[in-house]
């Protein structure tokens, strides 16, 4: 008999969650229509993307900032709106939820990679 481990009260499990990168983050941008939600990290996104605080491995942690920085830029340009949903205890769903692409003025996808981040 197979025995079923459950979470202890108030834990949320672990989400299975393939890792994205800034490059497939703007293809979703230019392909998803209004309304549209694209969950890009599930954890706690300032500690996890810190070099000096994250746990993950530096490859991932500079995929993650990459991705986080693609998209803020995103949202400077009111392509999407950025929300983040409570799952536990310092653990968090940032999910980018897209607006209507702007009629006038076109931003190119590809500005949202190569334009440097403000300091």
């Amino acid at each position: 008999m197979k025995m079923l481990l459950m979470p202890a009260k108030g834990v949320v499990p672990a989400r299975v969650q393939r890792a994205f990168t800034d490059l497939e983050f703007c293809v979703w941008i230019g392909q998803a229509s209004p309304g549209e939600q694209f969950e890009y990290h599930a954890g706690f996104l300032s500690v996890d993307a810190a070099a000096v605080m994250s746990r993950l491995q530096e490859t991932d942690r500079r995929r993650l900032s990459a991705l986080a920085a693609a998209t803020r830029r995103a949202s400077d340009a009111k392509l999407v709106h950025l929300v983040q949903r409570r799952l536990g205890p310092n653990r968090f769903a940032y999910v980018a939820i897209a607006r209507p692409k702007p009629r006038t003025n076109p931003i190119p996808l590809s500005s949202l990679l190569t334009q440097p981040e403000a300091a």
